[in-house]
């Protein structure tokens, strides 16, 4: 497919493509607010809950490996359907578990179906667009995919208040059944025959193997993975600083919460106009400055103010860091696709694979680290920024 630019009116193809991205997203946060409420419900500790989320983010980014090769075999919709269809039946077990052991397995089926809605998107964006117009398009399909932060804990919130938790797994799987029948529908094949590879043991690790050698690749996906390691702190710590450290009632929760994420698109659309003068990688290199300046600023504070500081002190760092994130983000992912031609399907799922583990270890960190104070979170966003810039840093150097 020849290379194209992106319109003023956004294609219904890349409206589509940021509602698959959004699966991810929209399975976390809304059941957020329902920790308690299925601790209770299931008769568990509410760690057993927390780890319901580490289990579906470790399914999500080992899925993504599994959906490189597919899609660069058998294309970018078959692929796409199949997860659809795991995801749709997990979500009706999540639905129906009736202990934490079938809730956590199901989460994980959720996050094995789930996850090609991170991989195809972004091959799709890849085959239509070259480097430049694919961060713009990037930073369009975060707009579409932001409003799952804003949109899902506060869906959550009203769900859990008249319905209860069960409903938010049947409001996933309705969500999963609606995109699938798109999809189905109106989703073309954008995998040109002559770049179809074959699926060989052979051909997939001679593939991962020269993506892990490839110095800009590695560099640009681990930039945006420590990018996205903090954001994914902030997700997992949330609950507990908000609703436990400051008292915020969880149907007030999603408004907090919405903020910084509108904090997020705010930052990739101011993004996507810029890309129109700037190259990706001077947006990446000024926006981990500020990625960094966010976060040095939330822990400089939390050891001052020995980890006390007020909520609009911390909401401001917070929106501080997701604002940057909003240009880290899309601009890593474009850079570290750029050139890898018929390996595009795997250079995408590593890529997510890299990112989402990233996300998963810093989720965890915070999970088992004792949240008496904000101090833990913003060690952990300060520690990522520092490391996002340094792969930046790696990923520009001259060969």
């Amino acid at each position: 497919m020849p290379p194209q630019t992106i319109s003023r009116s956004m294609p219904g193809w890349l409206i589509l493509m940021g509602a698959l991205t959004a699966i991810g997203p929209f399975s976390i946060d809304m059941y957020l607010p329902a920790f308690p409420s299925i601790a209770a419900g299931l008769g568990v500790e509410r760690g057993e809950v927390e780890r319901t989320l580490a289990a579906y983010l470790i399914g999500m980014a080992g899925a993504q490996i599994i959906y490189g090769p597919l899609a660069d075999r058998y294309g970018r919709k078959l692929p796409m359907m199949g997860g659809l269809i795991l995801y749709v039946l997990a979500s009706l077990g999540c639905a129906l578990a009736d202990d934490i052991q079938t809730l956590t397995a199901c989460r994980v089926a959720q996050a094995l179906g789930g996850a090609a809605g991170v991989v195809i998107p972004r091959a799709v964006i890849r085959d239509h667009y070259e480097t430049q117009e694919a961060a713009r398009a990037m930073s369009l399909l975060m707009l579409l995919m932001g409003l799952a932060p804003i949109l899902a804990p506060l869906a959550g919130a009203q769900l859990l208040a008249f319905v209860g938790w069960r409903s938010l797994f049947w409001l996933m799987a309705a969500g999963g059944l609606a995109l699938l029948l798109a999809v189905a529908l109106t989703m073309k094949e954008t995998l040109a025959p002559e770049r179809v590879l074959p699926l060989r043991a052979g051909t997939i690790l001679s593939n991962y193997r020269a993506l892990l050698a490839h110095r800009g690749f590695m560099g640009h996906s681990l930039a945006g993975g420590m990018g996205q390691a903090g954001m994914f702190a902030y997700i997992v710590g949330s609950p507990r600083i908000f609703i436990e450290l400051y008292g915020i009632a969880p149907q007030y929760y999603g408004l907090l919460f919405g903020a910084n994420a509108a904090a997020l698109i705010v930052g990739s659309q101011i993004s996507a106009r810029l890309l129109r003068k700037s190259a990706p990688a001077t947006l990446q290199q000024r926006a981990q400055v500020a990625l960094a300046v966010a976060s040095l600023s939330a822990l400089a504070l939390a050891l001052a103010l020995l980890g006390l500081m007020s909520l609009p002190l911390l909401m401001a760092c917070l929106m501080g860091y997701m604002f940057s994130q909003g240009f880290v983000n899309p601009n890593s992912a474009a850079l570290a696709l750029a050139e890898q031609g018929r390996r595009l399907g795997a250079a995408s799922a590593l890529l997510g694979t890299l990112q989402l583990s990233c996300g998963a270890l810093a989720g965890l960190i915070i999970s088992i680290w004792p949240a008496e104070s904000v101090l833990p979170l913003a060690a952990v966003l300060a520690g990522s920024a520092c490391l996002s810039w340094q792969f930046g840093r790696m990923a520009r150097r001259p060969a």
